[in-house]
């Protein structure tokens, strides 16, 4: 059974898996979270009506100027995209047909993009037997000749963080090998700004971050993602950008989600006792988790549990859970769940305790 590389659109998964839909379903397959948009973009959407009307920014301001001042650096330092995954596509032509170091399991575009454009691509694995942590020896013996090593922090999909001193070693054996470190912070905001990198960006300048606004203000179908590095090389990469890459709703709305700090608190905080109650749930029926840090984790069922059986029947149930099948390392044999609402979370502990009581 072949299935979708990525999660979310839950009715294309059945589809594919051959299976009718229920009426109702939840998907925990991806990680945005379930309290919606910030209020202000209800109370203000119909003053927006008339950016329609002419062209954007192409600089994607004001959301650019905005997240410059967020972080506390120079607006130049700064580059817009139509998502994060745009800024991918960039930064796979800025290799192409050289060695790119990737961490599995991985996001599927990195692997994608980095091909299209001929990337030679050297693979560190993570393994479960030590938590799925990354080890700066591991990227000693792997990123000689390559032009640079991607790292998602907090990792996707196992949720786990890499401290900030750790990557400061990381970023200095990569200078020390003239290899550039490409962070994903997409998942940063479910942890606070103090466990971002960008601070460090003066320090190393070989060090490109990649943010999205996606998860954190629950805003996947506007597209809005940003990278942040030195000029040189926001320069360079702005070359592969289209012209007007970002709409005008998307950089108004985004530029405005970065002034919501009561709101970020708020999801957190429900986001982290969502995660730390699964967690628990999960351990009580002896399955094995990942020591998750932000807004969604993975488990595996205990050993004698079939998971193809598993993940078909919680989905005729309406529960979709992210297959692992196309995460290397995990093979299909791990399933990661985003935090949703208190309800629908009490929903998926019923779900997954009926079927491992009767399994």
């Amino acid at each position: 059974m072949e299935l979708p590389n990525h999660g979310a659109n839950p009715l294309r998964l059945y589809k594919q898996a051959g299976i009718s839909p229920p009426e109702q379903l939840i998907d925990f397959s991806e990680n945005v979270h379930p309290f919606g948009p910030p209020a202000f973009l209800k109370e203000q959407w119909s003053e927006m009506y008339a950016l329609i009307g002419s062209y954007p920014d192409p600089d994607g301001e004001p959301f650019r100027t905005s997240a410059a001042h967020f972080h506390q650096v120079d607006v130049d330092q700064v580059a817009t995209g139509n998502g994060a995954a745009e800024v991918f596509t960039w930064l796979a032509k800025r290799y192409r047909n050289q060695q790119v170091v990737l961490v599995e399991p991985a996001f599927s575009e990195y692997r994608q993009t980095l091909e299209a454009e001929n990337v030679e691509i050297q693979t560190i694995q993570l393994q479960p037997g030590n938590g799925w942590i990354l080890t700066l020896e591991s990227i000693q013996t792997t990123i000689s000749g390559c032009k640079a090593l991607y790292i998602c922090n907090p990792h996707n999909p196992t949720g786990v963080f890499i401290h900030i001193k750790k990557l400061q070693q990381i970023a200095k054996t990569c200078l020390e090998h003239d290899c550039e470190l490409v962070l994903d912070e997409a998942f940063i905001d479910f942890i606070g700004e103090e466990a971002s990198f960008i601070p460090f960006l003066n320090e190393f300048p070989n060090v490109i971050i990649v943010r999205s606004m996606t998860k954190m203000y629950a805003i996947p179908g506007l597209r809005l993602g940003y990278v942040v590095s030195q000029r040189k090389t926001i320069e360079r990469l702005k070359k592969g950008a289209a012209h007007w890459n970002v709409n005008a709703l998307s950089a108004t709305i985004g530029a405005s989600c970065l002034e919501q700090r009561d709101y970020r608190e708020k999801v957190i905080k429900v986001a982290t006792a969502e995660r730390e109650k699964m967690q628990q749930f999960l351990a009580m029926y002896h399955c094995e988790t990942t020591h998750s840090a932000v807004n969604f984790l993975s488990f595996k069922l205990p050993e004698s549990k079939n998971t193809s059986a598993f993940f078909t029947d919680l989905l005729k149930k309406g529960i979709v859970l992210r297959h692992t099948e196309s995460f290397q390392g995990m093979n299909g044999q791990w399933f990661r769940i985003g935090m949703k609402s208190p309800d629908n979370m009490e929903k998926l502990r019923e779900a997954i305790s009926e079927w491992l009581e009767a399994n």
